[in-house]
């Protein structure tokens, strides 16, 4: 099975997409990577959605990337005697950590790292921003506010603080809970909610203890200040737009996902954009004129994946949102100002041996007649680097390693393929033009590029480049070693 088109499809497994068959409909209709929620369900669901997706996998015989998002920590406020009261602008409100029921003066903050962190003047916000208070005393176990824009008030509902650092870790115990199960389970990617410094990804990591690639949402302000150091922490970044447009103007987001994105591609790590993608396919089989663009604006920025959420796992059309997702990034890619904008933004940095070569390998691909982009890699940073520079033609990414194919179904433009574990150069030759032929990406007339390292199955030796035939005839004719 290939893709016709580079940017991946993360799609969210949930109530409308837990059965066998609908998962593989899904993978069927273009989902490259399937997102299991840990906000949601139970460990026996995502147990279950797990060896669906592996049995699929098995198969198919094509790897597929899975993520588990951790939820973060949730900061809600607490319960109302009277279920809920409506505040007005004006009107003084009070949190404190008291556990009695609240009422239309006060409710309990069960969270007292907020109250910590608290200065005067600093806005608090509820219900996805819904309503609005701001500071106007505080201490230890209290803040006294004033409502700036009012709404009803309810139990339970969260809390966003977003001009602090927030003292909290952000793994809680549920997370640390569910990163060891996912672990355990075999999960490809670790999504880290709530990130907001660098700390927060180490700490992550060492936790998975390298089980999982662990992929950092950018969802606080916080966190857009520490980005660059974040990103260097992390494998990957997910652009997490729900959040970042409850803690910052919602003008600002679109300015920061390009500049988000940008750097991920610069850094040669993969990005999702998520969030509201196709918001109204989950009830209408139809998407807005606007989200169509929103998608196809973040293809043009160049994003390895975007990703469907409550549209493929609690909405009434999955199959046809991850079509929607693939008609639109195939009309994307196939527009000549996609290719433009893409070189434009292309970063010109080298730094080692292996970025002088897939540099190399990319110009030769693109002025000659070459077919695809065969690299062997063994930790997938060569595939990443590739994938940075964008190429014009498909890139093979060939390795033995298995658990390194899946994370890289997440990487922009690849076509995992495993093959055998090599010891010679010619194996490596052959196994290009085979994988080539064999997925439909050249006949016996075409060449390909080739890189790999020698020696063999050692990460980070990436220094060979060779222009090889598909006809397998001609390999052995020219180089009978």
């Amino acid at each position: 099975m290939r893709r016709h088109r580079n940017v991946k499809i993360v799609a969210t497994l949930g109530p409308a997409s837990s059965s066998k068959e609908m998962i593989r409909s899904l993978f069927e209709a273009g989902a490259d990577v399937f997102r299991l929620n840990m906000s949601h369900g139970s460990h026996e669901d995502h147990r279950e959605r797990h060896a669906a997706i592996r049995e699929i996998e098995a198969e198919t015989g094509r790897p597929i990337a899975i993520l588990a998002d951790l939820q973060g920590p949730k900061l809600r406020v607490g319960q109302f005697a009277q279920g809920g009261h409506d505040l007005e602008v004006g009107a003084s409100f009070r949190f404190d950590l008291d556990e009695t029921a609240g009422d239309a003066a006060r409710v309990q903050l069960p969270h007292p790292e907020i109250f910590q962190a608290l200065t005067k003047g600093s806005e608090l916000l509820v219900n996805d921003g819904k309503i609005r208070l701001t500071v106007d005393e505080c201490g230890a176990d209290f803040a006294e506010c004033t409502v700036t824009v009012g709404g009803t008030i309810s139990d339970r509902k969260g809390v966003n603080v977003p001009d602090v650092v927030l003292p909290l870790a952000a793994l809680s115990d549920k997370d640390r809970s569910d990163l060891e199960f996912a672990c355990e389970l075999g999960v490809d990617w670790l999504a880290l909610s709530f990130v907001q410094r660098a700390e927060d990804v180490e700490e992550a990591k060492q936790l998975a203890k390298g089980r999982a690639a662990v992929l950092s949402k950018i969802e606080k302000p916080a966190a857009v200040r520490a980005f660059d150091e974040i990103l260097k922490a992390s494998d990957g970044i997910m652009v997490a737009r729900g959040d970042l447009g409850v803690e910052l103007p919602v003008h600002s987001v679109p300015p920061i996902q390009k500049r988000l994105v940008r750097a991920c591609r610069a850094a040669a790590k993969p990005v999702i954009v998520a969030t509201q993608m196709l918001e109204s396919m989950i009830e209408s089989p139809m998407p807005t004129r606007a989200e169509v663009s929103d998608v196809a604006n973040a293809i043009y920025e160049g994003t390895d994946a975007v990703m469907l959420s409550a549209e493929s796992a609690a909405g009434s059309f999955p199959i046809e949102a991850v079509n929607t997702m693939d008609s639109v990034a195939r009309s994307v890619e196939a527009d000549a100002n996609y290719r433009a904008i893409l070189e434009a933004s292309r970063s010109a940095k080298l730094h080692s041996v292996a970025d002088a070569i897939v540099t190399a390998a990319r110009e030769i691909a693109e002025t000659t007649d070459i077919a695809a982009i065969c690299a062997f890699t063994q930790s997938g940073t060569t595939v990443s680097l590739v994938a940075r520079e964008r190429p014009r033609v498909p890139i093979l990414a060939m390795s033995p390693v298995e658990t390194v194919l899946r994370r890289m179904c997440l990487t922009w433009g690849t076509h995992c393929v495993q093959t055998p574990r090599l010891h010679r150069f010619k194996e490596a030759v052959v196994n290009s033009a085979r994988a080539a032929r064999d997925f439909g990406f050249a006949d016996e007339t075409r060449q390909v590029v080739l890189m790999a390292g020698v020696p063999f199955n050692v990460p980070g030796t990436t220094n060979i480049l060779r222009i090889t035939p598909c006809d397998e005839r001609l390999i052995f004719a020219s180089d009978p070693e």
